[in-house]
């Protein structure tokens, strides 16, 4: 199992230069990973882009995997998306993980820019979504006219430096039959429920790419909270624990990360 810090960008000590001295801090203290939450708007607090702040944390590190969990794609312009990511892939030297979802409907700047929107339509705008940025990613000339985006004959000859391509994580509520659809089609799992995550279910995650003819061995889960819980984790399957460090004071922030990953 492997363990990661997830922050929002947003607060006190929070601004890309802030991130990327966290996550150098998170690289010595033997972190596996550094995660953002992608929020427009986080709490009121003065919030930066997530996407600024992962160059900055990929310019200032060497070793950690980086990336989002997660970016709410409906909110997004995918063919920006998919040259944002592929920038910081390299950046990086190919350690970048890229968490998707539909976006919170209590999220104020989801609300702000696509009240329109209903449940479903951002899940079929999240799905459709990443049908184009993957496509981009291969570096081929793309068309696609779908019910969301049309693009004609649009190629971003700049690709990942992972292959096949950069993971996509799944996020969103576990229990909403999307979300468990996407699980079985992409690279790993950071979902949520009403409540922690337990091994139960990860045992459930797994079931269900099993069921889809996928290799768990060849996916990861990640999970957060009950950190008594670790070993139960593992033997279910899950790959990542990660703690979620809230906005706050930046010295205790500093203080969580420099104490360094839990132990099995």
């Amino acid at each position: 199992m492997r363990f990661s810090v997830t922050l929002g960008a947003g607060g006190s000590g929070r601004d890309p230069a802030g991130l990327a001295a966290l996550a150098t801090l998170a690289e010595d203290a033997g972190w596996d990973a550094f995660f953002l939450e992608d929020y427009l708007s986080y709490r009121d607090l003065p919030t930066y882009d997530a996407w600024i702040c992962l160059a900055a944390i990929a310019a200032a590190t060497t070793r950690i995997r980086i990336g989002t969990t997660v970016t709410p794609l409906p909110r997004r312009q995918p063919w920006e998306l998919a040259a944002q990511a592929v920038a910081v892939d390299h950046l990086s030297g190919g350690r970048l993980i890229l968490g998707v979802g539909s976006g919170a409907g209590d999220d104020p700047a989801v609300a702000a820019v696509a009240s329109s929107m209903s449940v479903a339509e951002r899940s079929t705008r999240l799905d459709e979504g990443l049908q184009v940025v993957t496509a981009l990613w291969t570096g081929a000339r793309v068309d696609h006219h779908g019910r969301h985006y049309r693009l004609d004959g649009l190629r971003l000859a700049a690709v990942p430096v992972q292959r096949p391509r950069i993971p996509i994580w799944v996020g969103g509520d576990l229990r909403r039959p999307g979300v468990r659809r996407r699980l079985a089609h992409w690279d790993g799992a950071c979902v949520y429920r009403e409540r922690a995550l337990d091994p139960g279910d990860v045992h459930d995650i797994v079931a269900t790419i099993r069921a889809a003819g996928r290799e768990p061995a060849e996916y990861d889960i990640k999970v957060s909270g009950n950190p008594g819980l670790l070993r139960e984790f593992a033997a279910a399957g899950a790959t990542w624990w990660g703690a979620w460090i809230p906005p706050g004071d930046p010295g205790e922030a500093r203080e969580a990360i420099a104490a360094g990953p839990p132990r099995l």
